[in-house]
């Protein structure tokens, strides 16, 4: 029985060659005769390439492949985890004997710290011989690497062919990801996804001066397959043709005099807000002080559950695993749980987190909402991101109309770095332009612009929404999380937005310079 996927392509049958079943069947029996609680086993193929050409020249290429399984218990009330990579069924059953060990060991340690607190998952139905395949139609990994790197050169070309370009680097990261899982429960799947992000930047020098400064394509990274560099769903060739004569504009352009400003984000730009202020800060693990490496705790925590106010009352989130072509999306995460879609804020309120299974035990939930997920098979999985995004009016502005509507601001153009504190509450971030509006209509661009809020005040100033056309789904490839550290995949929805007094930053003042 198949899940309903996407598409129609199937599990590479290499993949499907590998002994999974009885490698499943072996560790699962010996947890169960151990005495384990819950035991659950996950075997992971997961090839990550990578292209990397410097002025029209290759510079670089990897291509790994991690392969592996894991199994993890649950037993007295205790985790217990372990991995291995012999595929022999002797072998996976030492591997669970290891994790029932593990959990012994853990028990007893927090026995001696004085804590009764047991381990505890939440209910979740049984999903028996399920497959799912994400969104693609060719896979970049069946593209010759010639191919690629054509393709990467032609590109980093013309940039290098206009005026004012000095240098142009070009890269291009795909992942083929498989996994297969079990658990005593006897929900079973096995899934396939692929990811890919390319990305082109030129970067302009003055000869006289020395100054340089440097402009990168908008084009995020999707859960699509080679058909994203080929198949014109994204104009390539004119974003290329564009960004040139923006980065001349760039390098000529004044310097920004701080103070309050009307902004228009592009999704280009505020996607990464959303990331950072949202998306870490509505995972329920760093809500309730258990997660803190990497991003840190949460302002919004549990007692604030449909009473915190987020922003203003057109702002609605939804946490996703379902949206086609985004990179957390999954037909079930590493605990068996189906994905779903869910609120997070609704009309400005906080109404929802991500949970896994063990937090949404922990803190009355019915159900977790799918947000597990491990990087290989050699780490334990834990509370991962979904895709959060933020929704677009149904009836509501073109980007055009919002810069149309301001007198005095600036449009925000593209995501470049950014900070935000350890509560996910006050923030500044950059971006690859910004455009002066004046009086409605763009003026050319600034330099060295910052926009620097809380959270609370950011969202709260959002006064108006772009409708559906505006919506675009960014996102990114390194989200950081867990120690060890785990990186994971995550896509972010929004529409256009327009945000009303923002404070305005001079970074180059900031720095002393």
């Amino acid at each position: 029985m198949s899940a309903a996927s996407p598409h129609s392509l199937d599990i590479d049958a290499s993949f499907l060659a590998l002994p999974l079943r009885p490698l499943a069947d072996a560790a699962l029996a010996r947890a169960r005769a151990l005495g384990a609680e819950h035991a659950d086993f996950r075997f992971e193929r997961v090839r990550s390439a990578s292209w990397r050409l410097r002025d029209a020249r290759p510079a670089g290429a990897s291509d790994t492949t991690d392969l592996g399984y894991a199994v993890r218990v649950v037993h007295g009330g205790a985790w217990g985890f372990a991995s291995g990579v012999d595929l022999s069924m002797d072998a996976a059953a030492r591997v669970a004997a290891q994790a029932v060990a593990m959990a012994k060991l853990s028990a007893r340690v927090i026995a001696a710290a004085g804590s009764d607190e047991r381990v505890e998952l939440a209910a979740e139905p049984v999903h028996a011989e399920r497959t799912w395949v994400s969104s693609y139609e060719i896979d970049p990994f069946t593209v010759p690497d010639a191919e690629k790197t054509e393709l990467l050169a032609d590109w980093s070309a013309r940039l290098l062919r206009a005026d004012g370009v000095t240098h142009a680097d070009a890269a291009l990261l795909t992942v083929h990801e498989n996994k297969f899982y079990a658990d005593t429960a006897g929900t079973v799947t096995t899934q396939q996804r692929v990811r890919l992000h390319p990305e082109l930047t030129a970067v302009a020098v003055d000869p006289a001066s020395g100054e340089f400064d440097s402009m990168r394509t908008l084009a995020p990274p999707v859960g699509r397959g080679w058909e994203y560099l080929t198949d014109g769903r994204y104009d390539w060739d004119g974003e290329l043709a564009r960004m040139p004569e923006l980065l001349a504009e760039k390098m000529r352009a004044p310097s920004v005099e701080p103070g309050a400003y009307d902004l228009v984000v592009d999704p280009s730009n505020l996607w990464l807000t959303i990331h950072e202020s949202i998306g870490h800060a509505t995972e329920l693990d760093r809500a309730l002080g258990y997660e803190a490496a990497y991003a840190g705790t949460s302002f919004a925590t549990f007692d604030q559950l449909g009473k915190l106010a987020y922003g203003s009352e057109i702002m609605n989130v939804t946490g996703d695993r379902t949206v086609e072509h985004g990179l957390a999306t999954i037909g079930y995460d590493d605990e068996g749980v189906a994905g779903q879609s869910w609120d997070l804020i609704k009309d400005g309120t906080l109404v929802g987190y991500q949970l896994d299974r063990r937090i949404a035990k922990l803190t009355g939930f019915e159900r977790s909402n799918g947000c597990a997920y491990a990087d290989s098979p050699g780490h334990v999985p834990v509370q991962r991101m979904a895709n959060v995004s933020l929704r677009p009016a149904p009836d509501g502005p073109s980007t055009d109309e919002l810069i149309a509507g301001v007198e005095h601001g600036i449009y925000v153009v593209g995501d470049r770095s950014w900070s935000i504190d350890m509560q996910r509450y006050n923030f500044q971030f950059t971006g690859q332009r910004f455009h002066r509006i004046e009086n409605g209509r763009l003026a050319g661009q600034l330099r060295d612009v910052a926009y620097q809020a809380s959270t609370p005040d950011f969202w709260g100033s959002m006064a108006a929404v772009g409708g559906p056309r505006t919506y675009v789904l960014g996102g990114a490839f390194n989200c950081g999380k867990a120690q060890p550290g785990q990186i994971a995949a995550v896509s972010h929805g929004c529409p256009s937005a327009l945000f009303e007094g923002v404070n305005i930053l001079n970074t180059t003042r900031e720095a002393g310079r």
